[in-house]
């Protein structure tokens, strides 16, 4: 099992999203595929809510649509820390 998790331009991977993507060897190839711009859109995304809920939710998401090859998250203004 690969152990290497890749950042985002601005931001470092959390450990909970760490964690999902070594879990779910699919959604951890797209993430190593997509470009570092992307993964920091994602990682924003995830961690963006202000409740542990939404970053949970968020985070089950991103796995979800990352399995089924999504490169970017959907319906969001991006990243305010480019």
């Amino acid at each position: 099992m690969q152990s290497k998790v890749s950042s985002g331009t601005v931001h470092k991977i959390p450990a909970d999203v760490r964690k999902m993507l070594l879990s779910s060897p699919k959604a951890h190839t797209v993430w190593e595929d997509i470009t570092p711009l992307a993964r920091n859109e994602w990682i924003c995304w995830m961690t963006d809510g202000k409740k542990a809920e939404t970053r949970d939710r968020r985070i089950q998401v991103g796995r979800s649509k990352l399995m089924q090859g999504d490169r970017r998250p959907c319906c969001w203004a991006g990243c305010a820390h480019r």
